[in-house]
């Protein structure tokens, strides 16, 4: 039975695995920390998916509270420049997209309209989208129509938000222990890790051990040989150089990731600066030609000196491996054009705690944990890869990128929608039906074809039902605050 926990690594992986696990189990297992405030943390993950509301809410943290801890905006999306082609503008935003109608989908409604001719723009009917491009917000508030919901999410300061995470944790009971492994210790037979000794020779015992340690995979690859699976022929890129500048004096209620040279750029608003990165292939891109793009494309004044920042795509092999969970960096990296990173330290997490290891074997809670990771990575990877295949732009990188085979998933759901529009869910896809039309649409795939259930409402019927839905999502924007004002109003 699991009575202590130890996780290695702090940041935002490891003081969310802390606060997460303390919370939840309670008294039933005491949580250690372990970290080096001689190690740095990459700190670039300072945008978000919705789900990270789940989080906050297990945690007790009030939006208000977050926003005024966290130097946090509010997300509503992600705002695609140059994907498709040079010039092109499209957005992924959350939420649903027009309203199913009869078992249909509407996409396959919007896809007839235009076979009839009907000038209609898929993303006139969603609302975040519209609410992001006039720079306004408000939460849906109790008993209003569910037509006008606007799921969201953050960016924010990952190095502020750790920081909260851990006053959180030491609040509940976490012990942090200063200092750096020079020792791991394991069972003679079973193999699993038993204590950590530090440099100065204290020992830290645990029964279950998450590693947070980075990259570098302390305990899942230095001491346990897990193995790596490389997926950069299906995402080349490998290195990104990121540097903060000043705030703009609106902030957006999106992320920009702009299609570069050889990869892109991204950039995120927050309450006291802007984010930025650029994301670029090495082989295709020197470091000096990636920073100086990224200096040219910042729009504000740059506050510190340009970092590089390596990285390899792909997934640990197995992301729990005798009692050992990898979290975070340590599990695997996909870059972050989809603002997945932070989610999928919660997802691991929340899987974990659902896979609790108890007085039951643990041999087949952690064959599950380990299918639905990988399964998990691999939905999040086909996504991110679609991006970079259906492009239109010119150059050898984005050439190749046209031209290579793609996951066998991926070209099947691709052919599918071209030929019927239809688009097969997954149940562990963390991206729904209208997220994947959108990046569809926008990188210029639209369905030759849809369901024939789309044909029910006669023409006129079609057009006016349109007319309506627009209407409707366009009223929820009256009186809704701008931004910035939301921002004020809610952390006073």
């Amino acid at each position: 039975m699991v009575k202590r926990v130890v996780v290695v690594g702090g940041g935002t992986a490891g003081w969310m695995a802390a606060a997460l696990i303390a919370r939840v189990m309670g008294r039933r297992v005491s949580v250690d920390l372990i970290e080096s405030e001689t190690i740095g943390t990459i700190g670039v993950g300072e945008a978000t998916i919705p789900p990270i509301q789940t989080v906050n809410a297990v945690l007790g943290i009030a939006q208000g509270d977050f926003l005024r801890e966290t130097k946090a905006t509010i997300k509503l999306g992600i705002r695609f420049q140059n994907w498709g082609a040079q010039g092109d503008d499209y957005y992924h935003a959350f939420g649903n997209t027009g309203r199913d109608i009869a078992f249909c989908s509407f996409h396959h409604f919007w896809t007839r309209a235009r076979s009839l001719g009907m000038d209609v723009n898929y993303w006139d009917f969603n609302l975040n989208y519209l609410a992001a491009q006039a720079g306004t917000f408000e939460p849906n508030p109790p008993g209003r129509d569910p037509i006008w919901d606007m799921p969201h999410a953050y960016h924010f300061d990952a190095g502020l938000y750790a920081a909260f995470l851990r006053r959180l944790s030491e609040g509940m009971g976490v012990r942090r222990t200063e200092g750096l492994i020079r020792h791991v210790q394991r069972d003679a037979h079973q193999g699993d890790v038993t204590a950590l000794v530090l440099e100065d020779g204290r020992e830290v015992a645990g029964d279950l051990f998450i590693d947070c340690s980075g990259a570098r995979g302390v305990l899942i690859q230095q001491a346990l040989g897990t193995g790596y699976e490389d997926w950069s022929h299906w995402l080349p890129c490998d290195r990104a150089v990121a540097v903060p500048s000043e705030r703009l004096e609106t902030s957006a209620l999106y992320t920009r990731a702009i299609a570069h040279q050889a990869g892109w750029q991204w950039r995120i608003p927050l309450q006291h600066r802007n984010g930025n990165g650029l994301v670029y292939s090495s082989s295709h891109m020197t470091d000096d030609q990636a920073t100086e793009t990224l200096l040219a494309g910042l729009g504000s004044k740059a506050l510190d000196a340009p970092r590089i920042i390596p990285f390899r795509t792909g997934r640990t092999r197995r992301q729990w491996h005798h009692n050992v969970v990898a979290i975070g960096l340590s599990s695997g990296f996909l870059e972050p054009l989809e603002s997945t990173s932070i989610h999928l330290i919660q997802a691991g997490i929340v899987r974990l705690l659902g896979l609790f290891p108890h007085d039951a074997a643990v041999d087949h809670l952690r064959s599950d944990y380990n299918e639905q990771s990988q399964r998990e990575y691999q939905l999040i990877r086909d996504f991110i890869i679609l991006h970079y295949h259906a492009n239109r732009r010119e150059g050898t990188f984005w050439r190749d990128l046209r031209r290579m085979a793609v996951p066998d998933r991926l070209a099947q759901k691709i052919a599918l929608f071209r030929e019927s529009g239809a688009l097969v869910p997954d149940p562990l896809d963390i991206f729904t039906e209208s997220s994947w039309v959108q990046v569809l649409l926008g990188q210029g795939l639209e369905p030759q074809a849809y369901h024939p259930l789309a044909n029910g409402p006669v023409e006129a019927d079609l057009c006016r039902q349109f007319e309506q839905m627009a209407a409707v999502k366009r009223h929820a924007l009256v009186g809704m605050p701008l931004h910035d004002e939301y921002l004020s109003k809610v952390m006073a």
